[in-house]
């Protein structure tokens, strides 16, 4: 994977310009008639590099439609021809975005696959932008992507606290870990039991980092993120189409582990707790099985309708713990749930939150920097549907109330913490077709949205 600060640069001699033309602007002569003869027309996406008198790239244009939306700059970094650019024909905030939105758009995943050795299109940073900011929030998609388009053989539990640990590290926090048989020990056994069933050295763990915990007059963020590995269903075995991504399924710690990283990064104003359930859903004569009664830290015990609805069971646990640290706001990450992307598809994740400031300031960060979510109801006449007749709460909702994803974030509500405000965002962490600036693979979601929000709520 290229690194991000190969993408954006400060400055440059040699940088043309890349043009942002709206549809039916006026161009310059001899630019008008090329444009005309090569079909450019302003669309938006449109790109059209403009060659010199003897081939070489003079400059490109590219299209904005009526109103330019700086993220369709993600498609730039793959489609300019190698060197240096520079844009023009828009400034400010915009500018910035669309610096930001090159650095997301150059991301690519080379682990496994050896690519063609070709130079690369650079940006030059906009007036005003503060490059390392801008870095760090690419850097950090980058780092949940990766995350996610890494196989579960390679990208297991242990891996998960490998990386928790170097992020960590980094910053000067503190990192607990709870391995194996340590969870029933430690009070997760909601957790154990999901991971119990996969090999030793996958064995389940909660992982804790903490950061700035001792400055007692700071507010407390908790990030939560779910950590399934790989998802086979258990005993409720999914088919082969269904467990085809299921390396996918840590999209959640992933997501939790670069917000955090991000925070720590930018030094906010904020004691940060980042939990993460690292678990393989696996197969095996120790899985959990359906009917089972689980116990839960919180004390609720919880009936086994469907071992495929397992990630809402480990949240539970690492939900409660954060609980203990009486966060004044909690935000938790998971690939969650199928219902989710029948409601709203692949590119919108739900919001889940019963506080209607958080919910406005969350989506408004998220249109502000082009990370969209859309806020879902936590309908209360659902909540009978998690109802059992032998244990406080089952972990799949009965059949007539349909609305999966809004029933398993009932379920999390029963464990979220009840000091401050907690959200919780479904995410897909995926992009099942492949364009310009977002290959098919992983995708981060909600952390520009939630990095905002938090920037804007506790930097004065």
């Amino acid at each position: 994977m290229s690194p991000q600060s190969e993408l954006l640069i400060a400055a440059s001699a040699t940088a043309r310009p890349v043009r942002i033309v709206k549809a039916g602007a006026a161009l310059e002569e001899r630019i008008a008639a090329w444009a005309e003869a090569n079909g450019f027309t302003g669309k938006t996406g449109q790109l059209l590099v403009v060659p010199t008198a003897d081939g070489a790239p003079e400059q490109a244009l590219f299209g904005a439609g009526e109103a330019f939306d700086p993220m369709t700059a993600r498609g730039l970094p793959t489609r300019l021809p190698a060197g240096d650019w520079r844009l023009e024909g828009v400034e400010g905030e915009a500018a910035h975005l669309a610096a930001l939105a090159f650095a997301l758009g150059g991301y690519l995943f080379d682990r496994y696959k050896a690519r063609p050795e070709r130079g690369r299109a650079r940006l030059v940073a906009p007036d005003g932008l503060d490059l390392t900011a801008t870095l760090n929030i690419a850097a950090a998609c980058a780092l949940t992507r990766e995350m996610v388009d890494t196989p579960a053989a390679d990208m297991g539990p242990l891996q998960l606290e490998t990386i928790a640990r170097e992020i960590a590290e980094g910053a000067g926090a503190s990192l607990t870990v709870t391995t194996g048989d340590a969870l029933l020990e430690e009070n997760y056994p909601a957790v154990h039991a999901v991971g119990r069933a996969a090999a030793p050295h996958r064995a389940p763990r909660v992982l804790e980092i903490g950061w700035n915990l001792d400055k007692a007059d700071r507010p407390l963020v908790a990030l939560v993120g779910k950590g399934v590995v790989f998802d086979t269903g258990g005993l409720d075995l999914k088919g082969a189409a269904g467990m085809r991504n299921m390396k996918k399924d840590m999209g959640g710690a992933a997501h939790a582990l670069a917000l955090g990283r991000l925070i720590m990064q930018a030094g906010l104003p904020v004691r940060l707790v980042v939990l993460v359930a690292a678990v393989e859903n696996a197969v095996s004569a120790d899985a959990f099985r359906p009917g089972d009664i689980l116990n839960s830290r919180k004390g609720l015990t919880i009936e086994i309708g469907n071992t495929d609805a397992e990630g809402r069971l480990i949240l539970a646990d690492v939900l409660t713990r954060a609980g203990e640290h009486q966060p004044d706001l909690t935000l938790d990450f998971a690939t969650l749930t199928g219902a989710a992307r029948i409601a709203l598809g692949p590119e919108l994740p739900p919001l889940y939150t019963d506080d209607d400031a958080l919910a406005e300031g969350v989506l408004n960060a998220g249109r502000a920097v082009g990370d969209p979510l859309w806020r879902m109801p936590l309908w209360a006449g659902y909540r009978a549907s998690l109802d059992s007749e032998i244990a406080d709460v089952r972990n799949d909702s009965a059949a007539w109330a349909q609305a999966g994803s809004v029933t398993a974030a009932l379920f999390l509500q029963k464990f979220a913490p009840t000091t401050g405000s907690w959200a919780h965002m479904d995410v897909f962490a995926w992009n099942p077709r492949a364009r310009p600036g977002w290959p098919e693979g992983g995708e981060a979601q909600a952390i520009r949205a939630c990095f905002r929000y938090l920037s804007d709520k506790f930097v004065k």
